[in-house]
């Protein structure tokens, strides 16, 4: 088990990483704290992989500083290595072995002896919920047995710092849910996670810090809290019973509360984000005048919420698009 963490397991100012014209990462900063899953949240290409792997000293910087619980990743490298454990986008293990054989090849490449390298590959395929496909190869297990046999061999050795490089894409949701377990039990047990993700909404319920990455560079910084408050008050979201109502009470939530009114892909849908300068109370003020001035219109109104923005639309407001766009670059 990881010693009690305490202070920063990483600290990184001003990393850069270039490849040809392309300025992967520019200028990154980072501040992690020990004993936490920190988000990384970005678009394909944004440069979260690229900073990853220099983190974890699997590229080098080509400006900037960076260290892991206090050794630096270029001239301290083969101790940051000895703290540190990847799971990267793809499967690490070896398709034609078993889940057993797999995890016991690991551990006596870590240096355990035979009987305890097959002890611990079934302790962690129990953990793991393997243990009944122990004894089947791995090019037959579904998606998510993959992704959990991948962090599985992660953490042969238990790390100090776990890099999770978007774990859950292509997963269904009921595999996403069992490697969000498994990261939290990962955490409790004192590993630092940095977690690099697509999925908003994967990063609003692992991550107590996020930073939100686009083009290279840090655009935003804090708490999911502190991240959804930046942009707005919050939002309200209108669903009518008519969708002939919709474009005139797009009109009337606009008079109202003097923002732009976005209509959902549902026909029936519309969202407003209020403004940052209203408060809690102010914000109440104008969605229960905005459903009394609806209703007096004669525009029924089937379902009607006042919440936080969401990560998407925090990261719509600062980027000027959705967290799933672009192709990745590096």
């Amino acid at each position: 088990m990881v010693s009690e963490p305490t202070g920063l397991a990483i600290e990184a100012t001003g990393l850069v990483k270039t490849f040809g014209d392309n300025r992967a990462v520019d200028g990154i900063d980072l501040a992690v704290p020990a004993g936490t899953v920190y988000g990384v949240l970005g678009p394909n290409g944004a440069g979260k992989t690229t900073a990853v792997k220099m983190l974890a000293t699997l590229l080098r910087p080509d400006g900037g500083t960076a260290t892991v619980f206090g050794h630096d990743i270029v001239g301290e490298a083969d101790k940051v290595r000895g703290k540190v454990s990847m799971t990267g986008q793809y499967a690490s293990v070896d398709e034609d072995l078993t889940g057993a054989e797999n995890l016991t090849l690991l551990a006596r490449l870590v240096g355990h002896r035979k009987p305890a390298a097959r002890a611990r590959a079934a302790e962690l395929l129990e953990a793991f919920g393997l243990t009944e496909a122990a004894g089947r190869q791995v090019k037959k297990y579904s998606g998510g047995m993959r992704r959990r046999l991948d962090i599985a061999a992660s953490i042969i050795k238990t790390p100090q710092v776990l890099f999770l490089d978007e774990p859950t894409t292509g997963l269904d949701p009921r595999s996403r849910n069992q490697v969000w377990d498994i990261v939290r039990i990962i955490v409790g047990q004192g590993t630092t996670v940095l977690l690099t993700t697509q999925y908003l909404d994967e990063a609003d319920h692992l991550a107590s810090r996020i930073a939100v990455i686009d083009h290279g560079k840090v655009i935003a910084e804090g708490t999911p809290g502190e991240l959804k408050a930046s942009v707005g008050a919050g939002s309200v979201h209108v669903r009518l019973r008519h969708a002939d109502r919709r474009a005139e009470a797009e009109q009337l939530l606009n008079k109202i509360l003097s923002v732009e009114v976005r209509l959902e892909p549902d026909p029936v849908a519309l969202t407003a984000r209020l403004s940052g300068t209203v408060s809690d109370a102010g914000a109440a003020e104008q969605a229960a005048k905005a459903l009394t001035e609806l209703a007096a219109a004669g525009i029924t109104v089937d379902d009607f919420s006042l919440g936080q923005p969401s990560l998407d639309e925090v990261f719509m407001a600062l980027t000027d698009r959705p967290a799933t766009t672009q192709e990745e670059s590096r």
